[in-house]
């Protein structure tokens, strides 16, 4: 915004001293502004960087009274239902004013007409002063001349800042330009600030809304696994049949995982510390949720994860989620024979970022691969099709590096990408 050029002002009377005292100089008054440019300045780097509109109305209320040498500044924020206009920052006056003072908005008060006119006022002489009324607050601490600028911006008029004094003088139209480009600068730092409030409540109700969805797309995928569970059950007369629903029935429950984990570590509640960002949650209590859901449904085997704090796209999470679900049932069917190993064994996942990459890792120390294993040839088995398939949705590689026992499983996904 910038000031208008049309502007109110009170011709000053022949015997009516000069304004603030300038310095001492050949050219006092060019002093005395190159002064005000270096405030203003000054308050420019303020405004870009100041986050707090309070702060920011208190610091221009100092600088620009400090810059026209007078006694007394307000800033005033205009309250549309009342049509008032409240002080709510200022130098000069006492304690029960800042916060608490209203003013008239209306024509009749110097700060009303700028208010409503968007044109500055300089009233140089309040107490013969014939087109306003002095405000009681004025006149209350002897303010004999004031002048008011707008402060504006894209949403609107947000109120006047106003500089008086009680020693007479004279407020020239220069001084107009000093105190509207704090107003302007003001207003543009309010805006932004309004604009970054509503843009924070936006990513909140967004974030809220993708929690709720995540939180009905798990409960929803909890009856799916549910009526699996239950076609398994009544299945038993067909073996194939059963172990097929209960693959599905883990592959559903290792989705619904997700979003639980979307949907609590959102809220800041069960395993998640409520950080980061929408559509995003933290992989290592994701998958000791999925490694420990696995478990129970084997108590003789024993089960182990180690995962290091990493967040992660639920686009990512998901296919993650499911390899690891497909590795581990396969290490819990075939590591372990009941006839080598009857006490079973160990199961251990790892999960953990590395430069460029995240590493996750299935091992078990059974009776290993079989000799020609190769993962590109084992397509005979759905699992191993399904963690192929999930491998290259992922963009990563997954290898099978020699053991001194049993079989690993490494995912290597980029990172980054």
């Amino acid at each position: 915004m910038t000031a208008k050029p049309d502007l109110i002002a009170v011709e000053p009377s022949p015997s009516a001293p000069p304004g603030p005292a300038h310095p001492d100089s050949a050219h006092p008054d060019l002093d005395y502004r190159l002064r005000q440019q270096i405030i203003l300045s000054e308050f420019g780097v303020e405004a870009l960087r100041g986050t707090d509109v309070d702060h920011l109305l208190q610091r221009a209320a100092e600088l620009c009274a400090a810059g026209m040498g007078a006694e007394f500044c307000k800033a005033l924020e205009y309250r549309p239902g009342a049509d008032t206009l409240l002080v709510r920052a200022g130098v000069g006056w006492g304690p029960d004013v800042i916060g608490k003072a209203r003013v008239g908005a209306d024509l009749a008060s110097p700060a009303g007409f700028a208010l409503k006119t968007g044109r500055p006022v300089i009233s140089n002489h309040l107490a013969d002063e014939t087109r306003f009324r002095t405000p009681q607050l004025m006149a209350d601490h002897g303010i004999r001349r004031a002048i008011n600028v707008l402060i504006e911006n894209r949403e609107g008029a947000f109120g006047v800042l106003e500089v008086d004094d009680t020693r007479e003088g004279m407020f020239a139209e220069a001084d107009i330009a000093f105190m509207q480009g704090f107003a302007n600068l003001l207003g543009g730092a309010i805006e932004r600030q309004r604009t970054e409030s509503l843009l924070r409540a936006a990513l909140a109700r967004q974030d809220l809304l993708a929690r709720e969805m995540s939180h009905r797309v798990k409960n929803s995928l909890a009856i799916v696994a549910s009526l699996l569970a239950l076609q398994a059950r009544a299945a038993e007369a067909e073996p194939a049949v059963q172990a097929a629903l209960t693959d599905a029935r883990s592959r559903v429950e290792a989705i619904a995982g997700v979003h639980d984990q979307l949907w609590r570590q959102g809220d800041g509640g069960g395993d998640g510390d409520g950080a980061g960002v929408p559509g995003e949650l933290d992989l290592a209590p994701f998958l000791e949720k999925l490694v420990a859901n696995l478990a129970g449904g084997r108590p003789d085997r024993q089960l182990a994860c180690t995962a290091a704090p990493y967040r992660i796209s639920a686009d990512r999470a998901i296919p993650i989620g499911l390899l690891v679900n497909e590795l581990v049932t396969n290490a819990l069917k075939y590591a372990y024979p009941p006839d080598t190993h009857p006490e079973g064994g160990e199961i251990r996942v790892r999960a953990e970022p590395r430069p460029g990459s995240l590493v996750v890792e299935v091992a078990d120390d059974g009776v290993g691969l079989p000799p020609d294993f190769e993962i590109g040839r084992a397509s005979k088995s759905l699992g191993m099709r399904v963690v192929s398939s999930l491998t290259r949705q992922l963009g990563g590689q997954l290898t099978t590096p020699e053991t001194p026992r049993g079989a690993c499983f490494r995912l290597e996904v980029p990172l980054g990408t």
